[in-house]
């Protein structure tokens, strides 16, 4: 059975679904959901680390800073979510294990969290030898001192969508047309405005999966950075945002089931109102180019142009992409969520 008749069967008979469940099971279901089956990194679609080495390796020199704000511990948790092909860990791990010294190499114990078998063995070839573990959640990371990045993940974390119908609100939900195919629509009832709504707003979406993200930061005893980096607004609510991608080519998010990339700009807004909620310290968000420039990204630029002169051009214009305010340096934000008592992250 296909993930697509799954679907017409669940909806056959509970009923129409949220769009947030319609997300988990087309994007996380572990054994017929896309980032478990189609992972289309370069594919479907491209992120910072596969444009420029650039990205990854000025993670690693955060990285190492980090630690060293920290005080050096003994032991550093390294950790990724959503670390695809293993690229970004890759670079980074290279340029922070020169920075970093052998101090650093000695402390790191690097976790990817990843639940799906297929994704696992491909990033334990790809970084062999770092040695990492695994986990299939962010709550099944062993204590202690820990260092979290994760490019472009909030962006996959389901989202309910609400709709203004009149002078109330609806929750936008997933149905079966005439025919029996999935098809928007609303619930029957009407509810309270949702989080986040103005009086202008016609859609607000709420990301839930970023309470549960919080919920698992803020139950770890021990010190921590969380660095996120992904696109959306950075202060107000998004509205129908959802869109789904697949071959380079945006698509309709009915179509492919499990088949296609799904993805919802972040508010970046609300989760830093949450997370300071709940008493973490927020850094950000700030600009993508802003922040790869405090990190020092011209001069590693300016590194890598040197060593390969017969690759300048390309080097140049691949790291223009991701600190171009026209391009990803400005859509793209970075967000750094903390533990109490450190100082202010690098790059922010």
């Amino acid at each position: 059975m296909t993930l697509k008749e799954r679907l017409i069967r669940l909806i056959e008979t509970g009923g129409p679904i949220p769009v947030s469940t319609y997300m988990q099971l087309c994007l996380h279901d572990t054994g017929q959901g896309y980032y478990a089956t189609r992972p289309g990194i370069g594919k479907d679609f491209i992120t910072a680390p596969e444009i420029s080495q650039v990205f990854g390796e000025l993670i690693g020199l955060w990285l190492v800073h980090e630690w060293k704000a920290m005080g050096s511990p003994e032991e550093i948790r390294i950790v990724e979510i959503g670390p695809g092909r293993g690229v970004l860990m890759q670079d980074a791990l290279r340029l922070a294990m020169v920075a970093g010294g052998e101090d650093f190499a000695r402390a790191m114990r690097v976790t990817l969290v990843e639940p799906a078998p297929a994704m696992r063995e491909i990033q334990r070839e790809a970084l062999a030898a770092a040695q990492p573990e695994f986990a299939s959640t962010l709550a099944e990371v062993p204590a202690g001192p820990m260092l979290l990045v994760a490019n472009e993940y909030l962006d996959c974390l389901p989202a309910r969508q609400f709709r203004k119908d009149g002078n109330g609100w609806r929750e936008c939900v997933i149905g079966l047309d005439a025919d029996g195919q999935l098809v928007f629509g609303l619930a029957a009832d009407e509810q309270a405005a949702p989080e986040g709504a103005a009086e202008t707003s016609a859609v607000v979406e709420v990301q839930t999966g970023l309470d549960i993200l919080l919920a698992d930061l803020v139950t770890r005893a021990d010190q921590f950075r969380a660095l996120f980096v992904d696109y959306g607004p950075a202060d107000v609510a998004p509205g129908d945002s959802l869109r789904s991608y697949k071959d380079g080519q945006q698509v309709s998010p009915l179509d492919l089931p499990g088949e296609s990339d799904l993805t919802v700009d972040v508010d970046f807004g609300r989760l830093a109102r949450l997370a300071r909620k709940i008493g973490l310290d927020v850094a950000g968000p700030s600009p993508q180019g802003m922040f790869l420039l405090g990190l020092g990204a011209q001069a590693r630029l300016n590194q890598l142009v040197k060593a390969n002169p017969d690759d300048a051009e390309a080097m140049f214009n691949a790291a223009q992409r991701l600190i171009d305010p026209k391009d990803m340096g400005e859509r793209f934000k970075a967000i750094c969520l903390s533990s109490t008592g450190l100082p202010t992250p690098a790059g922010f």
